[in-house]
């Protein structure tokens, strides 16, 4: 393919057209390694990504980072969207497609289903299915418009309503584009093949690709990401508490009820602060530190601040998957302090802190920075736990370090080994 990328990125085209910042896109994509075989690369290369995403300027549609959001609730938060470029490319990596494949997409859009009948052919089946007839009347439309009309839209609820379109031996490929809290697609997939499904436990999402392995899914390659969560049946709400007015958000998945009343008098109140020692450097992952806090703590969840209020209410590591543990009136988050002593003779370093607050503040700042120092000196080196998946009916032994997130069609098992 790098003819072609040679070709369509000479000086001939206008700088500011789909086609320049198309082939920009993808070679970006490869360069970073989330593009990675020639037929996934000629999959971005051909479908026009700006089709499916008018609402948006050309360079945000092609932005290889970005999401685009094509509709909000009345509250403002995002209920459909396209997702980034360099985690669509991830995940149609992950699924191996092949010419002819038979594959079900879980929330549409249409891009990607377009993105995923460009590699398996007019011979291959593409049903893509959502709840909202905004999305798929729209996903109808750009596609047909864009010459993938073969693609089944199936309006429904994903919790069933893919069951009537399965193909014989199931799906090669269920790609699931939406927050899931459990997985009612196991028996929908064929013996060989492979699920990927950004799959939600205590308010972490991780994108798993699942393969068969006897009586489970083993769970690979867990990947850091965000989607616009699953409607229908298939909701979970967690416990959720707007602080502020909504400048603040403080989610927990279980625990006991929490007291928004008492949260929010806490955060206005007075601040413990402690500091752990434990370092970490500019684009140094520390994603595991959020798998191994859940599993020991189940108070484990998010913050968040509102990016347009909030000021300097919370100080919190990082924008967005902040962790933070919660009781019904106390909390205590995780932040970060530059503590570089001399910049030109290493690299700049950040230190974790946990700010508390409420009447328990400062046993709960104590409680999450002795789990950052352990997740350091145990399991910061460590390749991360295995995950698993069984159905909700099998008896599965408890995991000698780790965690099982019970739902309704599906244990998950967090181990660590």
């Amino acid at each position: 393919m790098r003819e072609y990328f040679e070709l369509v990125t000479t000086d001939t085209l206008p700088s500011e057209s789909p086609e320049r910042l198309r082939a920009a896109m993808v070679t970006t994509l490869t360069e970073q390694g989330y593009i990675r075989s020639p037929e996934v690369q000629a999959a971005f290369a051909a479908v026009p990504r700006e089709r499916f995403a008018p609402e948006a300027s050309l360079t945000a549609a092609y932005s290889p980072q970005d999401v685009v959001i094509t509709k909000r609730d009345k509250t403002g938060r995002a209920t459909s969207s396209v997702s980034a470029p360099w985690l669509q490319a991830e995940m149609l990596e992950a699924a191996r497609l092949f010419r002819g494949a038979r594959v079900l997409e879980v929330g549409s859009g249409g891009y990607n289903a377009a993105l995923i009948a460009q590699i398996v052919g007019p011979e291959g089946l593409v049903v893509t299915v959502d709840i909202d007839p905004y999305v798929t009347e729209r996903a109808e439309r750009f596609l047909a418009e864009t010459g993938y009309p073969h693609v089944k839209v199936v309006l429904g609820d994903a919790e069933h309503a893919a069951e009537e379109h399965a193909p014989e031996g199931g799906y090669d490929a269920i790609i699931v584009t939406v927050g899931a809290w459990d997985c009612p697609w196991r028996h929908l997939l064929a013996t060989s093949g492979r699920m990927i499904i950004p799959l939600r436990f205590s308010t972490i999402t991780r994108s798993l690709t699942f393969v068969h392995d006897g009586d489970r899914l083993r769970g690979l390659d867990p990947t850091v990401c965000g989607f616009v969560a699953i409607q229908g049946v298939g909701a979970h709400l967690n416990q959720e508490a707007a602080l502020a007015d909504g400048a603040v958000t403080l989610t927990v998945e279980g625990g006991p009820t929490v007291d928004v009343a008492a949260l929010d008098q806490a955060l206005m109140g007075e601040r413990a602060q402690l500091w752990t020692g434990v370092t970490v450097a500019r684009g140094e992952p520390f994603d595991s530190m959020h798998l191994r806090i859940a599993t020991v703590d189940d108070r484990f969840g998010m913050i968040w601040r509102n990016p347009d209020r909030g000021g300097d209410l919370v100080d919190l590591a990082m924008r967005w998957f902040c962790p933070v543990l919660v009781t019904p009136n106390s909390f205590a988050y995780l932040t970060l302090r530059d503590v570089s002593r001399d910049e030109e003779a290493g690299e700049r370093r950040w230190e974790f802190g946990v700010y508390g607050h409420g009447p328990s503040r400062t046993e709960l700042s104590r409680q999450l920075c002795d789990h950052v120092q352990s997740w350091d000196r145990n399991w910061r080196n460590h390749s991360g736990p295995d995950f698993s998946l069984y159905p909700a009916d099998a008896t599965v032994p408890e995991p000698a370090d780790g965690r099982i997130f019970r739902k309704h069609h599906t244990q998950l098992v967090m181990a660590w080994t």
